[in-house]
């Protein structure tokens, strides 16, 4: 072998030697560049579920705000009439004395049906508003939630201890909301 033979081997040794490093380089990249593109991809898709989040809390904060707003609205008008409700409340409360000093002069029909007229008018207008009474009976439990007490007195018999006597004021609800308790004796 010449000189020029085995400086042509080496040549080709080192040729291929570098045509092998550079394929693994070049192996090495691919293996880099799909790495990088998972990790592209896998952050696109975070981002993707992190927007989709944000968008579904934001939708349900904005319906939650809807709800809100439209009881909020409801309750503002079934009760937009509560503070001229509970100023003619006394005036019910006249009426219905009068009517009950009335009924005991027999003298005063034709006044008392004057006035029982303007009365139920005025309880028929009150109605329509939405105003209802809290019915209350003598012997009913007292019951400090639903009931105003006024005072005890000894009870006439022993079935009414702890139990309503007597209503001096009727009780009023406005829609749901009670405006006014209806004041009671109880027996002790």
């Amino acid at each position: 072998m010449s000189k020029k033979d085995i400086e042509n081997k080496v040549e080709d040794s080192q040729v291929e030697g570098q045509a092998t490093a550079t394929e693994e380089v070049e192996g090495q990249e691919e293996i880099k560049s799909e790495e990088d593109t998972k990790s592209v991809e896998e952050q696109l898709q975070e981002q993707v579920a992190f927007e989709k989040d944000k968008f579904i809390r934001l939708f349900a904060e904005f319906e939650n705000y809807k709800r809100r707003t439209n009881q909020e609205r409801v309750s503002l008008y079934s009760t937009a009439n509560r503070d001229v409700v509970i100023a003619l409340l006394p005036v019910l409360d006249d009426f219905e004395r009068a009517l009950s000093h009335i009924d005991d002069d027999k003298e005063a029909e034709e006044l008392r049906k004057g006035v029982l007229l303007i009365y139920n008018k005025l309880v028929d207008t009150l109605e329509k508003k939405g105003l209802s009474k809290i019915e209350v009976k003598q012997g009913d439990a007292f019951d400090a939630d639903h009931h105003d007490a006024v005072t005890q007195i000894p009870a006439p018999s022993e079935d009414l201890k702890g139990k309503i006597i007597d209503v001096v004021e009727r009780g009023y609800k406005l829609g749901d909301k009670v405006i006014r308790f209806p004041k009671v004796v109880i027996g002790q």
